[in-house]
């Protein structure tokens, strides 16, 4: 059996590429002229080069080759110009699933990675966990993107054998965002925003890559599927797992008004813009940690394909850490 990961190159990317070669498929990933090949060392993984922004060229590179599963997995989550999230995240896909219609390379199936923002703020009043099953209105430009593409694949013809998986904050080893909260404690500082409760959910990055196979082998086609441990944590409870592992008996945590966070968006998403650089805190973060609840319903996806993710928090931050102070 041979997959095809589009969007190889990232900290997700590494691990489906290490999980599909330990599910023993002949894997591809499929990069750009300019990608990072840092989490893609195997000597077992083939590769093709891929240009997107252009649709002729994009088919020409793809023609030929035949896979049975296609991964696609390729996506931005912060943009120096949100235009850019309408290009990558969206216009890449369309001319992507044209080529390969077009070549009559349709896979048994074909996972997209969307992500949880694509269903928009749920219930912040008595907290009830997000579901596939309502109207989504995002209210990031990442998830008007992500909800774009989503789109596309529902109206393609029904012999395209998608399925959408809707993770949400997916961490470990290598990732950055999450990191710097893991640094912050590390400094002795915890920093929330907002005075309401907030619900945050987590997947560990190899329970995500776990689950995309599992999907491929066994998920229904046209399902979305909501990826996330079974359970959502405070702030304080991501603090005294953090800490505990860090070996930091003394964290001071500082409430920080959602007024103040705000600003603070704003300016470093100013000067993103004049360093043409991408920002982690920009306008679309701020609607991200204001939001109060992440809660989830999986049930779903164990349900069609049995999801049940193997890596709790607690186990999962140990894991972070370690390659934390590996990488210090």
């Amino acid at each position: 059996m041979k997959v095809l990961i589009v969007g190889a190159g990232g900290f997700i990317g590494g691990f489906i590429a290490k999980e599909a070669l330990s599910r023993g498929y002949e894997t591809w990933c499929g990069v750009r002229e300019s990608t990072s090949r840092r989490y893609l060392t195997d000597p077992a993984l083939k590769f093709i080069t891929l240009d997107y922004d252009k649709p002729e060229t994009l088919k020409e590179q793809l023609e030929g080759h035949h896979w049975d599963y296609i991964v696609y997995n390729l996506g931005a989550t912060k943009c120096v110009n949100f235009l850019d999230f309408n290009n990558i995240n969206y216009t890449y896909l369309r001319n992507f699933v044209e080529a390969i219609t077009i070549n009559e390379q349709i896979p048994e199936k074909f996972i997209y990675m969307s992500s949880l923002s694509a269903i928009g703020p749920g219930d912040e009043k008595n907290y009830t966990p997000l579901r596939n099953d309502g109207v989504p209105a995002p209210n990031t430009r990442y998830g008007l993107s992500k909800i774009k593409a989503e789109t596309l694949l529902q109206t393609l013809p029904a012999t395209f054998p998608w399925i959408i998986l809707r993770p949400t904050g997916v961490y470990g080893p290598h990732e950055k965002d999450y990191l710097m909260m893991i640094k912050s404690i590390d400094a002795h500082f915890d920093f929330g925003v907002g005075f309401r409760k907030q619900m945050l959910t987590f997947i560990y990055v190899e329970d995500l890559a776990r689950a995309i196979f599992d999907a491929l082998e066994r998920a229904p086609i046209h399902h979305k599927y909501i990826i996330s441990e079974p359970r959502a944590y405070t702030q304080s409870e991501f603090r005294k797992i953090v800490a505990a592992e860090l070996g930091r008996k003394l964290v001071i945590p500082i409430r920080l008004p959602l007024w103040a966070l705000y600003i603070a968006c704003k300016v470093s998403e100013k000067y993103g813009a004049a360093k043409m650089q991408a920002t982690t805190l920009n306008s679309d973060k701020y609607n991200i940690m204001a939001q109060r609840n992440w809660s989830c319903d999986i049930s779903e996806a164990q349900r069609d394909f049995g999801f049940a993710p193997k890596v709790s928090l607690t186990e999962g931050i140990h894991l972070t850490v370690e390659a934390y102070r590996k990488d210090k």
